[in-house]
């Protein structure tokens, strides 16, 4: 008897599990899905993974020509616009514009500076928060009203504020002022769930500011060391930005996609 009730328990958790997993593979259908930084790498790989699951999607990025690209590699029926996300009053203007949505997913930043903080000019830094901190803030800011109670945001970090190198004080303060700013807005905008991914390093052009040579030296050197044994690609990422939409019950969380960087 104990036999036959355990497995009518896992027969009928396995159907839950099943029936959970089929909805889910199909709950971006229709979706409206804004992503800001949608025009390449992470951005854009989002993009067409939502696409993928038949969202609406909507990309914005602040040179009309990399939306003109970006939208060329998404099925017809997407759209694109040239908003500049340092500029409150066009972020403002966007979103009443545009009207109520279901997901929105940051992932603007300018290209990577690791540089010590002996010859960091103040100034600098502060400017190295506009896109990366500020342009969310914003973003959200003006998004909330119009964004649906079962949707959700979903912002980008990086595990610099986990595990900082010699180098890495700007990244890592912007880390973690983003982690904070999700667990915030989590609570204050509830039930839209808030979440933020958290990439390692990732081929993308984030780092156009290297020669090639030193790029591929930095992934090779850096993928071997990992217990995956290689770097991200912008694709990998991705999946964790739709987890997060799908999900339903996590909000305030980071996930974490760094190919177990901050393990070794």
């Amino acid at each position: 008897m104990d036999l036959q009730l355990r497995n009518f328990a896992l027969s009928k958790a396995n159907a839950i599990m099943n029936n959970l997993t089929q909805q889910q593979s199909g709950f971006l259908k229709g979706k409206k899905v804004v992503i800001l930084g949608g025009s390449s790498g992470i951005g854009l790989a989002t993009a067409k993974a939502a696409a993928g699951e038949d969202a609406k999607v909507v990309i914005v990025s602040s040179n009309q020509e990399r939306v003109n690209n970006a939208l060329k590699e998404l099925p017809e029926g997407n759209n694109g616009y040239v908003v500049n996300l340092n500029n409150e009053q066009q972020v403002q203007d966007f979103f009443t514009k545009l009207g109520q949505f279901d997901h929105l997913v940051y992932t603007a930043g300018e290209a990577l500076q690791l540089i010590n903080l002996a010859d960091v000019a103040v100034a600098d830094a502060k400017r190295f928060f506009d896109l990366r901190y500020w342009g969310a803030f914003t973003a959200v800011k003006y998004a909330a009203q119009y964004i649906n109670s079962d949707g959700s945001i979903v912002l980008t970090g990086g595990i610099a504020s986990l595990r900082p190198g010699k180098g890495w004080s700007l990244g890592a303060s912007i880390c973690a002022a983003m982690e904070g700013f999700t667990r915030a807005m989590a609570i204050e905008l509830a039930p839209v769930r808030v979440n933020i991914v958290s990439p390692g390093v990732v081929k993308t052009n984030l780092w156009s500011n290297m020669t090639d040579a030193e790029k591929e030296a930095m992934y090779s050197g850096i993928g071997n060391n990992l217990p995956v044994k290689r770097v991200g690609e912008a694709e990998d990422i991705a999946q964790a930005y739709l987890y997060l939409m799908r999900q339903q019950y996590g909000t305030g969380q980071m996930i974490v996609v760094d190919g177990g960087t901050v393990l070794v």
